[in-house]
């Protein structure tokens, strides 16, 4: 049987990505985004959303949201076609800036945000499953930081093994996942309340800076939900025909999961008033329980605990990917490298990343996903784009076998949709603590640039003896 094509990549990019296996293919990497995207996503989060804008026009939170996220999806689908190695963003930031300049410092600071941003994710996920396990299991004296801290060692353990058997895992997941989600939508829309689905408040869509700021809170958190589509970049490494099966991925997740979160917010809001939507923490397992009582809650509850379990595991896997790339390239510390002898899977990244989760579980839901995102649109987001733009202008020398449709209008609308997210007052200390960050993380750089005599800070070559001064 012949095998994929494997693309030809540089030897930096190459050669962390040699040690791992390309055993995952359209099915698989569609279901690793997928089950990130609805796992953590809807089930925890469409409370928050209705609250933000105070009403069913939430919904234009939904729609907002696909539509950037689609937009950013082809930034993703163009940069992991032309770089399909273990790291994503990392990888994407230190080649399209210039390996040697510019790019050694926003690579540096991507993995810098990972720091923060990966634990933020993980533990942010964890409390979701927690609200709903304590919905399930109420009489239990553990805390929602303590469930949640004790899903983290789960998760450690279930990710301890080969990649194949995770990709594998992750289809079974998958429908476990769209069997939870189709059954919520089939009985909202059998029993569907047109008015009070649309049950708009008064001067709903007046347009005022509450509703600018209301909408952009709304989007944040849509965003959030359908953020898992970039997954599939961080193992791009594991992919097998990656210039074709990554664009095809981010694509076609993105799509379905935006079908499916618009209907299935719908069809609760249509059966559950939405002013009490907006306050429960549990809000699909009280649906169910509103159409068929308390046995059909609790069958619904463990199909959302498996969903959002499946979520923060392809979650954490994509993470613990970035930092092996960049330990096993030497640009970060090199005990992140260590791959399994006989699995052949990172260890010490995907341990670490769960160890610096547990101490945030006590946070609350809402305060993890504000923070996450506003860190990652300043870090990551946006530079990623530019990193588009400067790949067509800069980086010719690098093939290009997905490019995204109708370029540049993509890629400068997912730019003024992370602006746009993140300018709703509540948020300013989100964004004043992320360039905080920036500054921190520039000065490590400077300062491990220093040590080791690299860019900017390099000695000076002798023309002499071509020796350093």
């Amino acid at each position: 049987m012949a095998s994929d094509p494997t693309p030809q990549l540089p030897p930096d990019i190459a050669a962390p990505s040699s040690k791992l296996v390309r055993s995952m293919g359209l099915i698989q990497s569609s279901a690793v985004n997928m089950l990130n995207m609805i796992g953590i996503g809807p089930f925890i989060t469409i409370g928050a959303i209705l609250s933000a804008m105070g009403g069913p026009q939430a919904i234009l939170g939904w729609l907002l949201g696909a539509l950037f996220s689609i937009c950013d999806g082809m930034v993703y689908a163009e940069l992991g076609a032309a770089m399909p190695g273990a790291g994503g963003a990392y990888i994407y930031f230190r080649e399209a800036f210039n390996s040697r300049t510019w790019g050694q410092l926003f690579s540096f600071l991507f993995l810098w945000q990972t720091i923060f941003t990966a634990p933020l994710s993980i533990s942010a996920a964890c409390v979701g499953f927690a609200q709903y396990f304590r919905y399930a299991f109420p009489h239990i004296g553990l805390s929602l930081g303590s469930v949640a801290v004790v899903v983290i060692v789960v998760i450690a353990f279930l990710l301890y093994r080969p990649i194949k058997t995770v990709g594998q895992m992750s289809v079974l997941m998958l429908i476990v996942v769209l069997v939870a989600m189709f059954w919520v939508i089939t009985a909202g829309l059998i029993h569907l309340n047109p008015r009070m689905a649309f049950d708009m408040p008064p001067g709903a869509f007046h347009f005022s800076k509450s509703f600018v700021y209301g909408l952009a809170s709304a989007t944040l958190i849509a965003m959030y939900n359908y953020g898992g589509y970039a997954n599939i970049s961080y193992l791009g490494g594991e992919v097998r025909n990656p210039t074709k099966n990554i664009p095809r991925a981010v694509v076609l997740s993105v799509l379905i999961v935006a079908l499916l979160y618009l209907l299935m917010s719908v069809v609760l809001i249509g059966t559950i008033p939405w002013r009490e939507a907006a306050t429960s923490h549990a809000v699909v397992s009280e649906f169910i329980y509103k159409l068929y009582g308390w046995r059909a809650a609790s069958l619904m509850t463990g199909l959302i605990l498996v969903a959002t379990l499946s979520g923060i595991v392809t979650m954490t896997l994509g993470y613990s990917r970035i930092l092996y790339a960049a330990g096993a390239e030497g640009n970060f510390f090199k005990v992140f490298g260590r791959v399994h002898p006989t699995g052949h899977f990172p260890t010490v990244s995907l341990l670490c990343i769960n160890a610096l989760a547990l101490p945030l579980c006590w946070f609350s839901l809402e305060n993890l996903i504000s923070a996450l995102m506003i860190i990652q649109i300043i870090f990551q987001f946006v530079p990623q784009v530019i990193a588009v733009f400067a790949l067509h202008i800069f980086r010719k020398d690098i093939e290009l076998p997905f490019r995204m449709w109708l370029y540049p209008l993509p890629a400068v609308l997912a730019m003024l949709g992370w602006a746009y997210i993140a300018i709703a007052p509540e948020q300013r200390q989100n964004v004043g603590t992320a360039l905080g960050l920036v500054l921190l993380g520039v000065g490590a750089y400077l300062i491990r640039a220093r040590v080791l005599s690299t860019w900017p800070l390099a000695k000076p070559v002798s023309s002499t003896t071509g020796r350093s001064a």
